[in-house]
């Protein structure tokens, strides 16, 4: 994925990142494979009750709706 595709997720994630640090936790991307994005999660995140719920109805939400060609957000496994 080119470069300017990658800054404009990135750019996104920004703009939730706040709201996942205000509760004590964070997000950031890991890696991008063709249509799927891989974030990985930090702090309060990990083991959240609520984390499914902010990765497909806050991330992945925002990112579908504002990023051309982006199908998923996945949790970067390899490091869990």
């Amino acid at each position: 994925m080119e470069d300017s595709k990658v800054a404009e997720i990135e750019k996104v994630i920004e703009k939730i990142r706040p709201y996942l640090q205000r509760d004590g936790g964070d997000v950031a991307l890991s890696r991008v494979d063709g249509d799927i994005v891989y974030v990985t999660v930090h702090g309060a995140c990990i083991g959240c009750n609520a984390l499914d719920m902010t990765l497909k109805d806050g991330i992945e939400a925002l990112l579908l709706d504002e990023v051309p060609d982006i199908k998923e957000v996945r949790l970067d496994n390899e490091l869990f």
